[in-house]
């Protein structure tokens, strides 16, 4: 019985959250506090934030400068990355389209991947372009280009006025491995404290993050069996990856820069400034605050109540 009231209550605060989103004239500090609460359990205070995804939501409402727009765009990311670092760790890619109807798929290579500019985890890996049903594939991306409104799920600033696109990139593979691993690094005014590393996407997704020796910490953010439990070998690039993410984080109080190992080769993914939108936090506990304390937050660059 006890079981079943603490499903409905969660049901009923679900609820409130989803409609929450849907009113427009929520102030965005009142929702995020709702939505901080509904995932972690806790009070938001704003006014002191201490936790890192306390810190992440404030980051949300008061740290807006309009460069975050082009660093969370997947495609006009690129012309910055190229500014700071070269474009030889860019993926290739094979077009930007405003509408599905524009794409020649029969001007494809083989295998490539499709990626919505605007939103978090619309991605398409596409491994035999003669058997894709092209129809079901425009029309699926008629949907992600619908999705205007990534922004109003968490409030994630960054993403509010992206124009959506599709991109279509080049197929990356890394030797053996069934799928890519992400090196995702964390850095907090131009120093990356650590990374976290992804693997088996295709499979048995699992996560778990490392110093800068490439060894393991001992937090994480997931169930205990959706950690790494493995080694994993370093790759011989680390340390070069480790460099290009503190050069693409110049200026900036925290940003994640993502890559990928490719054959050696470093191959820049994304930066992302609300890691899973500041709703997950860290088991030990005690390290929500040890993380925290990495992240000196900045002058407000703007104010909810002008």
């Amino acid at each position: 019985m006890h079981n079943f009231f603490k499903k409905i209550i969660k049901k009923l605060k679900r609820n409130r959250l989803v409609l929450l989103r849907k009113l427009n004239f929520i102030r965005s500090d009142v929702y995020v506090k709702y939505l901080y609460n509904y995932y972690t359990g806790k009070d938001l205070n704003l006014e002191q934030p201490v936790e890192f995804n306390e810190k992440i939501q404030w980051y949300k409402l008061y740290f807006r400068p309009a460069i975050l727009n082009q660093l969370v765009d997947k495609y006009s990311v690129r012309t910055y990355v190229e500014k700071k670092i070269g474009k030889t760790y860019l993926n290739d890619i094979y077009g930007v389209y405003k509408e599905p109807e524009l794409i020649n798929f029969d001007k494809l290579p083989d295998k490539y991947v499709i990626k919505s500019t605007n939103n978090s985890g619309l991605n398409l890996i596409v491994e035999d372009n003669l058997r894709l049903n092209k129809k079901t594939t425009r029309k699926l991306l008629r949907t992600w280009l619908a999705k205007k409104n990534y922004y109003k799920r968490s409030r994630e600033w960054a993403y509010k006025d992206i124009k959506p696109r599709i991109i279509i990139e080049k197929f990356l593979k890394d030797g053996e491995e069934n799928s890519l691993i992400d090196y995702k690094f964390y850095c907090f005014n131009q120093k990356v404290k650590f990374v976290e590393i992804h693997i088996d996407r295709a499979k048995e997704h699992k996560r778990g993050f490392y110093d800068l020796d490439f060894k393991p910490l001992p937090f994480r953010y997931v169930k205990l069996e959706k950690s790494i439990s493995s080694k994993i070998n370093k790759p011989e690039n680390f340390d070069e990856m480790i460099d290009l993410a503190s050069k693409l984080s110049e200026k900036l109080p925290f940003v994640r820069v993502d890559f990928y190992s490719i054959d050696g080769k470093s191959i820049f993914g994304e930066m992302t400034f609300y890691p899973s939108g500041g709703r997950k936090d860290y088991t030990p506990n005690k390290y929500n605050k040890i993380v925290g304390d990495y992240f000196n937050l900045p002058e407000k660059t703007y104010n909810l109540n002008q």
